[in-house]
């Protein structure tokens, strides 16, 4: 066990249940292929990161699947919305004993190794690290100790929620750091952060 833990939350890729706004637009094949894409691309910059790292599934928990077992802990996302289940598995991070944790959704194709790596370091001098989205949300998000008030009075998925978390953090007078903002693949219109996806 090392200090370090990368939670990463995915989608099970079923048909119809993932990218929904983007299959609106492109077809639920198409979002389903561009999600597989972003899962790839996930696996890819995270597979060789120091530190442990948790995938948490939506629905099941998959075997023989991208994410190795040697490499990555498998567990299943809990609570009623996003933010519960964010707390949930920071919760469980902080019971295991890890110091630094970073969390990470699989939907910004733009996100690298890099600047994952970026965010543990600024833990180290800061209580919070967060990677904006274009839209409003974050693709990252880092503590080293629980704080629920930041996971809780969110309205997820919308524009307000950066923000909204930014001035949870100022009134408990958090120490925070930002990250480059990049964006997230939800509508037809972010395609364009994928450069080596070719859609029909």
């Amino acid at each position: 066990m090392t200090e370090n833990l990368l939670i990463i939350f995915v989608k099970n890729p079923v048909l119809g249940k993932v990218k929904t706004r983007l299959a609106a637009s492109i077809g639920p094949e198409k979002a389903l292929e561009v999600y597989q894409l972003l899962l790839d691309r996930t696996q890819t910059i995270t597979e060789q990161l120091p530190g442990d790292k948790v995938v948490y599934y939506s629905d099941t928990i998959e075997q023989d699947d991208i994410w190795k077992e040697n490499i990555y802990q498998k567990k299943l996302q809990q609570g009623p919305d996003l933010g519960a289940k964010m707390q949930q598995a920071f919760e469980q991070g902080f019971e295991q004993g890890y110091k630094y944790i970073c969390l990470i959704g699989s939907d910004c194709y733009e996100l690298s190794d890099e600047i994952i790596a970026e965010a543990f370091e600024k833990l180290q001098t800061v209580d919070l690290v967060l990677g904006p989205c274009l839209d409003g949300g974050y693709y990252l998000i880092g503590l080293k100790s629980l704080h629920p008030e930041i996971f809780t009075q969110k309205e997820w998925s919308t524009e307000s929620v950066l923000q909204n978390t930014l001035q949870d953090a100022k009134r408990k007078k958090l120490l925070f750091a930002l990250l480059p903002t990049l964006t997230d693949v939800d509508e037809e219109k972010d395609l364009i952060s994928i450069d080596d996806l070719l859609l029909d």
